[in-house]
């Protein structure tokens, strides 16, 4: 068996904490967290906080996995980075609101820096 590549090892582990962040988009108290995270004006516009949890959970279970496969590889790196773009908005209201999000609200401008970084790394292992 040949050992991994760099990029092959860092794809695997972008896949797995894509799907295992997904996953606790599906544990009831983190899922009201993440509900709570997302801005007003973003609420019932067409869904409610909590079915845009369990839409964002399944993109990200599904673009780690599409990270898996070399048919969907770019297409799947494509759609996280632009995944990582769209709910950057709901960060961005955490990093606001410290008092209410505790630890989970991380400054903004790490969380932005940190942001860029992972849509990078996501579409440097899916061109790669």
């Amino acid at each position: 068996m040949t050992p991994m590549t760099p990029v092959e090892l860092a794809r695997v582990v972008t896949a797995v904490l894509f799907a295992a962040m997904g996953a606790l988009h599906f544990v009831p108290s983190i899922a009201r967290g993440m509900a709570a995270m997302i801005p007003r004006g973003l609420r019932d516009r067409p869904l409610s906080a909590r079915a845009l949890v369990i839409v964002t959970g399944v993109c990200e279970i599904a673009g780690g996995a599409g990270l898996l496969l070399e048919p969907t590889r770019l297409a799947a790196g494509v759609a996280l980075a632009v995944f990582l773009v769209c709910v950057f908005p709901a960060n961005a209201y955490a990093a606001r609101n410290p008092e209410r999000f505790g630890r989970v609200a991380v400054p903004f401008w790490p969380r932005l820096a940190a942001q860029v970084a992972l849509v990078a790394v996501v579409l440097w292992v899916a061109i790669a």
